[in-house]
């Protein structure tokens, strides 16, 4: 799924006046997460991550893969509940891409070994 992508999804699923690079910004903190917490701490592929910015092409795909790339929209979802003050819409939205998002990990966790270090015995 690529970051413009989910911005017209988001758009068409819940109209909000916040800007792109406000959308980008927020998928960069999601994903800057992943990268860090998840995908940095597991064998695999090596991912470069740098972030996206308003200068990022929408173009770019993001670092979740279908079938797990649902966390995507209630991120957005929560993060345009929780800036409008709708706690109550939040809770929900945020429920959601919890669950969504631990699907991703434990798959994630199913399908790279950790990355451990070397014990040492004296």
């Amino acid at each position: 799924m690529t970051i413009a992508e989910v911005i017209q999804s988001i758009d068409v699923m819940k109209p909000n006046n916040y800007s792109e690079v406000d959308k980008i910004r927020w998928l960069s903190e999601l994903d800057g997460g992943i990268k860090k917490e998840i995908m940095d701490t597991h064998e695999g592929e090596s991912v470069i991550f740098e972030g996206y910015d308003g200068k990022t092409s929408l173009e770019m795909e993001l670092l979740v893969k279908a079938p797990y790339d649902n966390i995507y929209l209630p991120w957005l979802e929560s993060k345009i509940d929780y800036s409008n003050g709708e706690y109550a819409k939040y809770n929900n939205s945020v429920t959601v891409f919890n669950t969504n998002y631990t699907t991703f990990v434990s798959a994630y966790n199913r399908e790279h070994m950790p990355k451990g270090k070397a014990i040492k015995y004296f």
